[in-house]
């Protein structure tokens, strides 16, 4: 910017002048002509100055997240949108990982490389139709050499087509709460209508590792190999950016040059996306700015002030699940009905009264069965319940739009408050609604409960 005013300044001083010049009609023609190039010279040299800067100014977006409490520390144009580039690879990643959890495929699955693959441009592997790669080489693949063939072939093997595979990882976006994003294909080649946001990819960043920690720690890989061939990790910040342990760098002309970056230190993980670098040296060295200053703010989380923040009472009410089928063995016993167990709820003393002791000689084994719910908070006024409630489903809509809330009358000390859940979850559910929520700067936990239930 500095050099552009340079350049604006010295046109304004020539043109002056040259007007001067005239008026006063002692410039020689030849001078005149001569000054009338420079001024042009000017103009387009100024032209070429100012062009990248605005060029990349167009395709530039950031943000850097908290991911312990969902705090967004910095943010700019994080809402609009962008080409992602090979960033589309971490929901490609993200899929593949599910279906290895799901154990529908395990590491030694071979994934098979068709004609449409294997025609796919670089960067990539260079695989032959025919070929097939083991699902431990394309995550490797897709980590470090960002190989296209192999997440065309990862698609395929999954969903039939990439197009169905597209489908599926925008319809996953949306359940992740990545509200704007779509994907029209695995790799994340060039495509008018493959786009998200900072907001949307830092979302998918804390999703990925949440609900894959294990699998997760490939994106720290720094090296793969590959028929005698070594492939070098493009997210250089793994090896020159300390507490950094994933997770994906991106490039296509349209986008610039882009990175997702999750990186720990002193107890604290920040999570930062930076889309259009101009390069990729200028990206990274953006990139550990703005974590280094948001690290100088950020403190760790003690979890006594995660609970706090939420408002979660000291007395908790001990109602029966709405579970058809428990309620019905229940009633058939002629016992009591089961009481929800809430892990989250504080230690009492846990030496079991002389009652107690004798009823736990005469009790059957039990067994457990887990669901998950949802906290947002707990309200004074019934109102206010009412009215966070019908937010957080705004909020986090594919996840708890068709999710009854429960407001419950508790006490906190000696007073009453109105808490709100939302139940009846599974734990992917609840933990990816709170992603959204916490992503939006509203509170809440994700909450286990255990439901005992007679053998």
């Amino acid at each position: 910017m500095a050099v552009i005013n340079i350049c604006l300044t010295a046109m304004t001083e020539a043109k002056a002048h040259l007007g001067r010049s005239i008026l006063s009609g002692i410039m020689p023609d030849v001078t005149f002509k001569s000054l009338r190039r420079f001024i042009m010279f000017l103009m387009l040299s100024c032209g070429v100055v100012a062009w990248p800067q605005y060029a990349m100014a167009s395709k530039y977006a950031s943000i850097v997240i908290n991911a312990d409490n969902g705090r967004v520390m910095y943010a700019r144009n994080a809402d609009a949108m962008r080409y992602p580039a090979s960033l589309t690879k971490i929901m490609t990643l993200y899929l593949l990982f599910e279906e290895i959890k799901s154990g529908r495929m395990d590491m030694d699955s071979r994934i098979g490389v068709s004609k449409l693959a294997a025609s796919r441009s670089p960067s990539k592997l260079y695989l032959k139709p025919g070929q097939s790669i083991s699902a431990e080489q394309a995550i490797y693949a897709l980590v470090t050499k960002s190989a296209n063939d192999v997440a065309t072939a990862v698609a395929e093997s999954i969903s039939g087509t990439e197009r169905s595979f597209a489908k599926r990882m925008t319809r996953k976006a949306r359940a992740l709460g990545m509200r704007k994003t779509v994907f029209k294909n695995a790799s994340g080649l060039p495509h008018s209508q493959q786009k998200s946001t900072a907001r949307d990819m830092a979302r998918l960043a804390i999703a990925m590792r949440r609900d894959f920690p294990r699998l997760y720690s490939y994106f720290s890989t720094q090296s793969f190999n590959w028929k005698g061939r070594k492939f070098g990790n493009h997210n250089k910040l793994l090896a020159h950016y300390s507490g950094t342990d994933g997770i994906k760098t991106g490039y296509i002309n349209a986008s610039g040059f882009n990175l997702v970056a999750s990186v720990e230190r002193h107890g604290v993980r920040l999570i930062g996306v930076v889309f259009g670098g101009k390069t990729s040296r200028s990206r990274d060295a953006h990139m550990m700015k703005i974590l280094d200053a948001q690290f100088k703010r950020a403190k760790p989380a003690a979890i006594s002030t995660q609970v706090a923040a939420v408002n979660i009472p000291q007395k908790l009410p001990k109602s029966p699940p709405e579970r058809g089928s428990l309620i019905k063995v229940r009633r058939l016993a002629k016992q009591p009905l089961p009481k929800e167990e809430f892990l989250d709820a504080p230690e009492q003393d846990k030496r079991p009264s002389a009652s107690k002791r004798a009823a736990s000689d005469i009790m059957p084994a039990i067994m457990i069965d887990e669901v998950w719910s949802v906290q947002i908070g707990s309200f004074a006024q019934r109102v206010n319940a009412h009215r966070a409630a019908a937010k957080a489903r705004r909020m986090a809509d594919n996840v708890l739009g068709m999710t009854p809330a429960r407001l419950t009358l508790v006490t906190s000390g000696d007073m009453p408050l109105w808490r709100v859940r939302f139940h009846d979850l599974d734990e992917t559910q609840a933990r990816s609604a709170c992603a959204v929520l916490f992503a939006e700067g509203s509170p809440c936990i994700a909450v286990r409960e255990q439901i005992r239930n007679t053998s």
